[in-house]
């Protein structure tokens, strides 16, 4: 092969994509091979500003689907089945013998497409809490060797969230974070009021999405009984 290269990477999800953008900004050249498809920023996200009941099934899974793939069960599947960018679980399969989430995406940019801007930092509380509790061995590093790092990362990435100021979920060079919709308002002035200003953190929007989805499916019982 005529062309020679520094280095070789195979796989272009988070880490390749990373790696790769570390290497070539200090000059090396850098081949990347990546065996699915190329997906073009928004125009290929094709659901992504869909409501649930604009989709097919209403963003449900009809049975025979989770009878094929019963991964799609699964929270994290589901979610990035509507933009395109799973793969089919029996297509690589594995053997499950206790409880595990382990998900595909064969595309470029792997499966930093499905998150959403939201990425936490380690604190003191995970990296020292193997010694505490005496499990497994001791974390070499420790929070304040990784901090410079975490910040590398998140001012190239764009890391959507708030600075709240807890010990347990450090700060980092945040963008704003993402808008409440009227029910994730009302929700989170009546945990401030109940809990005196405390317990309510825009990282913590899972649980609303929840009880939207609830919503959504009783707001469309509701239409079709009255149809």
């Amino acid at each position: 092969m005529a062309d020679q290269f520094d280095a070789i990477l195979i796989g272009c999800g988070i880490s390749g994509g990373w790696a790769s953008k570390e290497l070539t900004e200090r000059g090396l050249k850098v081949l990347m091979l990546e065996r699915g498809r190329s997906i073009e920023h928004v125009i290929d996200y094709v659901t992504a500003a869909l409501n649930p009941w604009d989709t097919r099934y209403r963003g449900r899974r009809p049975k025979l689907s989770v009878a094929e793939d019963p991964e799609v069960k699964k929270e994290l599947a589901k979610q990035t089945k509507f933009f395109g960018v799973s793969t089919r679980m029996p297509d690589s399969p594995y053997t499950e013998v206790k409880g595990f989430l382990w998900h595909r995406s064969y595309n470029v940019g792997g499966k930093s497409l499905s998150w959403g801007r939201q990425s936490d930092r380690y604190s003191d509380f995970d990296f020292e809490s193997n010694a505490k509790e005496g499990w497994a061995i001791d974390w070499p590093i420790r929070y304040k060797d990784i901090a410079p790092w975490y910040e590398h990362v998140e001012r190239f990435a764009g890391i959507s969230g708030n600075k709240d100021g807890i010990p347990q979920l450090p700060d980092g060079k945040f963008m704003p974070p993402r808008e409440m919709n009227y029910l994730e308002i009302d929700m989170t002035a009546k945990i401030k009021q109940y809990y005196k200003g405390k317990r309510a953190l825009i990282h913590n929007l899972s649980y609303f999405n929840w009880i939207l989805q609830f919503l959504h499916i009783f707001v469309n019982i509701l239409s079709s009984d009255t149809r």
